[in-house]
C-alpha cells in the first residue's frame, strides 16, 4: 500500500540525518485501493452525512449510531482490525485519508474516531484473545460502539493522576470500579468503554485499564455537555459506581494503563493532524468560493490582493503540513512491512506523532479564522459552513493531549532518548557547538530550492544547537524549563514540515507551485525561528556568550530575500483556477 522506503529512519532522527526525495511517502504515492478508499469515504459524506448536518447538530437520537453503521457497512469502521475478526487490516496511510475526508462532517468525525481509532484500538493492541474474539467483529461492523475514557474532573492533562479506582474481589473474580471520567466522546450511545484507574495493591496504586460495557450495573451518564463546538457529537460524564469488572475484562497487565493510554493517543494524534489537514483544505475550498461569488465594488473580492494573499498563505500551510503528515505514515508504515511490531511502530514516531498534532491543529484553526474573515459578516452567520467549521476546530487543540503538553513532549522525548542512546542527539549538538563558532564562507548554487536546502539544514543545527545549550546550562532542570523547550519544539516542528514540503516537492520534480510554496514555506519558517530562537538564548545565556549566540543565530537563519508578494499571488492564482477561475488581477 506504500511506497518502500530504502532507508528507515528512527523517530526524532530527522534533526541529524538527511532524507532523500525518494524515500518518503506522499499523496502522489497513493495506490488504487487507497484512492477507492478516499472515494467511498467522500460518497459516504456527501450522500449520508451532509445531508444530515442539521440532524446532526440537532442530536436527533439514533443518528449518530446509524451513520457509523452505515460507515460500517462500507468497511470504514474496520480498516485497523485485523482480517481474522472480520477487520481489513489496513496500512496506517489508509486511515488518516479516512480521517482526513471526515474532517469536514465537524461532529460526526469525532464520533468516528471515537469509535474506530482511540475506542477500539486499545483492544486491536492489548487485548487477550478471548477479548478480541468477543468484542472486536462486532467494533469492526459499528454493531457495538466503543469510547475511551481516561479524562476526570481533576486530573487533566496529568492522565495518571487519576482518582478512579479498582479494587480486586476477596474471591479474585471481579475488579470494583468507583470514579467519574469526564469529556468521554460517544458516552450518550457507546457500548463498551476503555477505563483507566487506579489497581490497588498492596505495593501501592497501579494505573491500568479495563474494558467496561455499558450493561454493566452501577455504570451510569452524565448528562450531554453544551460544547461550544463538535455539537453533533454526545459527550458526557461516565459514572462508575461499585461496578463489578470480571478480571478477563482487565485489559493487557496490571500497572500498564499509561502504555495503553499513551500509545492510543500517538494514534489520535496523527489522525487529528489528518483531520486538520482535511479540515483546512474544506475551509479553503468553500472560502474560495464565496471569494468569487461575492461582489464588491463591481468585482469578486478574490481580485483583492488581501483575499489573494489569504487564500495562498492557507494552502500553502496545507501543503507543508500535508507533505509532513504522509511523510511520517510512510515512515510507520515501511517499518511494519519490514516486520516491526504495528503498536511498536506507532510508539517509535510518537516525537512525529506529537508534532503533527501540533500543526495539523494549528493549521486548521488558521484556515477556518481567515475562512471566516475572508466571508466577513456571513462568516458569523450559521447559514454558511464556515461558521461551524470555525467553532468545531478550536476542539483540536485541547484533544489527545493539549498543544502545550504536545511541545513539551516534543523535546522531552527526544531528550529521553538520547539519555537512552537511542539517538546521537546530544553528540550532534556538542559537536555542532565548535562548527557554529567557524565563520561559513559556502557559496550558494544556484538551481531550485537550492536556497531553501541550505536554510532547513541551518534550521536543523538551530534546533540543536538551542536545545543542547538548554541541557548544558539546566542539565535535568530543562524539564522545567517550559518556555524554551516550547521554543525548541517549534523550531523542530517548523523544520520537519519545511523539510516534508521541500523533500516531496523534490520528488515531485520541482513543479513551479509546489516550488514557490514550499519556498514561501521555508522562508517563513526561518523567520519564525529566528526569533523563537533569539527569545531562548536570550533566557539562557549572558554577556559574551549571548553575544556569540546571538551572531550564530542570525547566520543560521539568513537566506537571500525573496518577493513574498509576488509568490503568493502566482499560489492563489493557482487556488482560484482550480475553482474555475482563469485569471485573477496580477
Amino acid at each position: 500500500m506504500t511506497a518502500t522506503q530504502h532507508k528507515l529512519f528512527k523517530g526524532g532522527m530527522f534533526l541529524i540525518q538527511d532524507s532523500e526525495p525518494q524515500n518518503i511517502y506522499t499523496p502522489e504515492d497513493f495506490d488504487d485501493i487507497i484512492k477507492q478508499i478516499a472515494d467511498t469515504t467522500q460518497a459516504f459524506i456527501d450522500k449520508d452525512v451532509m445531508p444530515r448536518m442539521k440532524d446532526l447538530e440537532d442530536k436527533v437520537e439514533g443518528l449518530n449510531r446509524d451513520l457509523l453503521q452505515k460507515a460500517g457497512a462500507l468497511g470504514l469502521t474496520a480498516v485497523e482490525v485485523p482480517e481474522e475478526f472480520d477487520g481489513l487490516d489496513l496500512p496506517k496511510a489508509v486511515s488518516a485519508v479516512i480521517a482526513e475526508r471526515l474532517a469536514q462532517t465537524g461532529g460526526f468525525s469525532v464520533t468516528y474516531g471515537a469509535h474506530q481509532s482511540i475506542g477500539s484500538l486499545p483492544t486491536v493492541y492489548f487485548g487477550t484473545p478471548e477479548q478480541k474474539a468477543k468484542y472486536l467483529t462486532k467494533l469492526a461492523s459499528a454493531e457495538m460502539v466503543a469510547a475511551y475514557a481516561l479524562t476526570e474532573p481533576g486530573s487533566g492533562s496529568d492522565a495518571q493522576a487519576a482518582k478512579t479506582t479498582a479494587v480486586l474481589s476477596e474471591d479474585g473474580s471481579h475488579y470494583v470500579l468507583n470514579g467519574t471520567k469526564m469529556w468521554i466522546s460517544n458516552a450518550g450511545f457507546a457500548d463498551i468503554f476503555t477505563v483507566f484507574a487506579q489497581v490497588k495493591t498492596d505495593e501501592g496504586n497501579k494505573f491500568s485499564a479495563f474494558l467496561v460495557e455499558r450493561a454493566f450495573e452501577g455504570v451510569s451518564l452524565g448528562a450531554e455537555e453544551h460544547k461550544m463546538g463538535i455539537k453533533s457529537s454526545s459527550t458526557r460524564q461516565v459514572i462508575l459506581d461499585n461496578v463489578k469488572v470480571p478480571v478477563e475484562n482487565l485489559l493487557g497487565q496490571v500497572g500498564q494503563g499509561a502504555k495503553i493510554a499513551f500509545n492510543i493517543l500517538n494514534v489520535g494524534r496523527y489522525k487529528l493532524a489528518a483531520g486538520g489537514v482535511g479540515g483546512a483544505k474544506h475551509a479553503l475550498k468553500v472560502s474560495t468560493k464565496y471569494a468569487l461569488e461575492r461582489h464588491q465594488f463591481n468585482q469578486p473580492i478574490a481580485n483583492f490582493g488581501m483575499i489573494q494573499e489569504k487564500l495562498a498563505e492557507i494552502a500553502l500551510r496545507t501543503y507543508a503540513v500535508e507533505s509532513a503528515l504522509y511523510r511520517v505514515m510512510g515512515l510507520i508504515d515501511t517499518a511494519v512491512e519490514g516486520g516491526m511490531d504495528k503498536l511498536k511502530a506507532v510508539e517509535e514516531y510518537a516525537v512525529e506523532a506529537s508534532m503533527l498534532k501540533v500543526l495539523g491543529s494549528e493549521l486548521l484553526d488558521f484556515a477556518v479564522d481567515e475562512g471566516v474573515q475572508i466571508h466577513g459578516g456571513y462568516g458569523y452567520s450559521s447559514e454558511y459552513p464556515i461558521e461551524q467549521a470555525y467553532r468545531d476546530s478550536r476542539i483540536n487543540r485541547i484533544f489527545e493531549g493539549t498543544n502545550e503538553i504536545n511541545r513539551l513532549l516534543v523535546p522531552g522525548m527526544l531528550l529521553k532518548r538520547a539519555m537512552k542512546g537511542e539517538i546521537p542527539l546530544m553528540q550532534a549538538a556538542q559537536k555542532l557547538q565548535s562548527e557554529l563558532l567557524e565563520p561559513s564562507f559556502d557559496e550558494v548554487e544556484e538551481g531550485v530550492l537550492v536556497q531553501e536546502e541550505i536554510t532547513i539544514k541551518n534550521l536543523k543545527k538551530l534546533a540543536l544547537m538551542v536545545a543542547g545549550t538548554a541541557a548544558m546550562k539546566y542539565g535535568l532542570e530543562v524539564e522545567s524549563r517550559q518556555e524554551i523547550l516550547a521554543r525548541v519544539a517549534d523550531i523542530a516542528m517548523l523544520t520537519f514540515a519545511a523539510e516534508s514540503a521541500l523533500l516531496r516537492t523534490r520528488k515531485l520534480g520541482n513543479p513551479e507551485l509546489q516550488a514557490e510554496m514550499t519556498q514561501l514555506y521555508t522562508w517563513s519558517a526561518a523567520e519564525k525561528s529566528a526569533t523563537l530562537a533569539r527569545e531562548a538564548i536570550e533566557m539562557i545565556a549572558s554577556g559574551d556568550d549571548l553575544r556569540t549566540s546571538l551572531a550564530v543565530i542570525k547566520r543560521l537563519t539568513k537566506h537571500d530575500p525573496i518577493n513574498t508578494i509576488r509568490l503568493r499571488r502566482h499560489v492563489a492564482k493557482a487556488v482560484l483556477a482550480a475553482e474555475g477561475y482563469p485569471q485573477p488581477r496580477k
